[in-house]
């Protein structure tokens, strides 16, 4: 599952060196209109993922060259790519395991970078020397490792759960011989979550449930210190953790308290002060500082996108990047002197292109064409924000997808698209997933169903052990939404999900009578068992857990009457289930058991496994296999 717990475990977003592409990020221009147009040319699966993927872009310490991961291959493999994108050099070769970087190393060649084993998220952390030879900074077995940060004296340090699988500890490692040494044994639960430039100050997150937690700090410079609470307060606060500044004196830190969205805060380190910082109209959802402290980046979750602002902090006014196309700004990355900016640019219609600006230039330079040249970005669709009245009244968003070809006179069938978490949100951004199944013709409906992150505290926690009941109404009431509209077929509506948007796809087709064909995406389909086998690594979060969904013991009956595998004969329509073997999230046998069950009915099911993936599909041969067989379901079952 994609469970919401993972933004306070979110090490990929808040302890890289800078900013992460966790994080979109919109530029200042509007979104394109979607063109009126009354046909299309259609595009094959193998077209739409034939569109490259790329991740990473990290600035050298000679700003000469960006470390890239891309999947030109079929699979994420790492490359060393000049600043003029006119030189792609190979630093992997993997033919199975997606390698992805974390960073070069601060004064040469060398390449961080991380992997697990099929999809299992049992990472490793690795080196590519200069010569090509790779080191496996974490070796083991059933261990799972993350990058913390770099210290300004080049050390490199990594949590891992090797000593307790439950526990993540924090380790220093020479950047030079790779020896180590153990600098916070995590015995408590804690999540860490950012260390100070100078290794002096680690702030780690405390969770009592999926509504209250806490933000302590440690001085590692005090022998057998131990961690300090800095957020003292009654009732249910979430706090997260977005970074120190680079001056190692004031801890950033954000905190929903006398707010219905989070607002940033400063803590300072000396003194324990502290103060707002900032606060939006939204959740401010990162802050953070170029390496030489010239400029800060603010990102706020602004209605399914994100605002970002860059100031310069010697005057305080904001960098004015040159004219862009539409769309959101992803993984900005500042060279350590804060003369070069690299970042993607994504839209609906558009995936993520990588580009390289040289601060002062009149342009910016564009290094990748990221969306295939045999599709034609004017057959895209652009979403639009949508919001409708659920049983109770409740107002809740979606990201509606209208295929051009739909119209009054040519109504099209519609899915509802339910996303993971549960504590999720369907964001814009390019999925070819969405926009191959727009294009062949399937309107969308991405619902924000209550429970998802985005729209303050209040939504967020309406489903607390309600899942599987007012949700799975909001789902419904998406359908009504869509019978509404003059260009949709009312009675051609299915619904698809992925992890939990897979659990609630099996309980619509289970508990209501509404949906014509449901896709299973690796989801949940009895609660009891997921929530006895979820992975040792999440122990520090196994009460939030319970809290959000109930616990497996006391809640069992609940559980058991929420859960569709126990309900398998309730389902009367065509399902398609999709899963990943080495998932250790939504375990293989909750998808045999199902359609197994579902079988047992005579009605019809498919299901496809994968071998060789996870929690999600990353081999583009697979994502093309998957994407063929829920166009070919629904072409037969829509």
């Amino acid at each position: 599952m994609d469970f919401h717990f993972t933004r306070v475990l979110c090490v990929s977003a808040l302890v890289l060196a800078l900013f992460s592409g966790c994080s979109q990020l919109s530029s200042d221009s509007p979104p394109a209109p979607t063109p009126d147009r009354s046909s299309v040319e259609q595009y094959s699966a193998e077209q739409f993922f034939e569109t490259r993927n790329y991740r990473g872009n990290d600035i050298n310490h000679r700003n000469d060259a960006l470390l890239v991961a891309s999947d030109e291959s079929g699979v994420y493999n790492l490359y060393k790519v000049s600043l003029d994108g006119e030189t792609w050099t190979p630093l992997t070769d993997s033919k199975s395991d997606p390698q992805f970087p974390i960073s070069w190393f601060p004064e040469d060649d060398r390449v961080l970078f991380t992997a697990d084993q099929g999809g299992n998220e049992l990472n490793h952390i690795y080196v590519r020397e200069t010569d090509g030879t790779v080191v496996d900074l974490t070796p083991g077995e059933d261990l799972k490792a993350m990058f913390l940060k770099w210290t300004t004296d080049n050390n490199l340090w990594l949590v891992s759960n090797e000593r307790d699988n439950r526990y993540f500890d924090i380790y220093r490692y020479n950047s030079e011989d790779y020896q180590r040494e153990l600098m916070f044994e995590n015995n408590l639960g804690y999540t860490p979550q950012a260390l100070s430039d100078d290794g002096r100050w680690l702030a780690l997150v405390k969770s009592r449930n999926n509504a209250d937690n806490d933000v302590y700090l440690v001085d590692l410079q005090q022998q057998s210190a131990q961690p300090e609470l800095i957020t003292a307060h009654d009732g249910d606060i979430s706090h997260s953790v977005y970074g120190f500044s680079r001056d190692n004196q004031t801890l950033v830190f954000g905190s929903n308290e006398g707010s219905e969205f989070v607002r940033a805060f400063t803590h300072e380190l000396s003194s324990g002060k502290q103060q707002l910082y900032s606060e939006a109209d939204w959740d401010i959802s990162f802050i953070g500082f170029s390496k030489d402290n010239r400029y800060r980046v603010e990102a706020v979750n602004a209605d399914a996108s994100t605002q970002i602002s860059i100031i310069d902090q010697k005057t305080e006014q904001p960098l004015q990047l040159p004219q862009l196309p539409a769309g959101d700004l992803r993984g900005i990355r500042f060279s350590d002197d804060s003369s070069i900016l690299s970042f993607y640019l994504n839209a609906d219609n558009s995936p993520s292109n990588l580009y390289v600006w040289h601060i002062g230039d009149v342009q910016v330079k564009r290094l990748t064409e990221a969306l295939n040249p045999a599709i034609d970005e004017q057959d895209l669709v652009v979403s639009e924000v949508v919001r409708f009245q659920s049983f109770d009244g409740l107002e809740i968003p979606a990201l509606q997808y209208k295929p051009h070809q739909a119209s009054a006179q040519n109504k099209v069938p519609a899915l509802i698209l339910i996303h993971g978490g549960p504590g999720g949100q369907s964001r814009t951004g390019y999925s070819p997933l969405i926009q191959h199944l727009v294009n062949h013709g399937y309107a969308i409906l991405a619902v924000n169903n209550r429970g998802s992150s985005g729209y303050g505290k209040t939504f967020y926690h309406l489903d607390d052990l309600r899942h599987g009941e007012d949700d799975l109404q909001d789902i419904v009431f998406g359908k009504n939404y869509l019978q509404g509209m003059e260009w949709i077929d009312e009675k051609r509506i299915g619904v698809m999900g992925g992890s939990y948007g897979g659990y609630l796809t099996m309980a619509a087709m289970a508990f209501t009578d509404e949906f014509e064909a449901g896709i299973n995406i690796f989801g949940v389909t009895n609660w009891v068992r997921t929530l006895t086998s979820i992975p040792p690594w999440w122990e520090a979060f196994r009460e939030a857990l319970y809290a959000e969904l109930g616990d497996p013991e006391k809640d069992a009956e609940r559980l058991h009457r929420i859960s569709p595998l126990f309900h398998a004969d309730k389902v009367q329509n065509p399902v398609l289930v999709v899963q990943g073997a080495n998932d250790p999230r939504v375990l293989q046998v909750e998808s045999d058991e199902m359609v197994e069950a579902i079988r047992a009915q005579g009605v019809p099911v498919e299901y496809v496994l994968f071998d060789d993936e996870g929690h999600g599909f990353l081999k583009r041969e697979n994502r093309i296999t998957a994407q063929k067989a829920y166009l070919k379901f629904l072409q037969q079952h829509l």
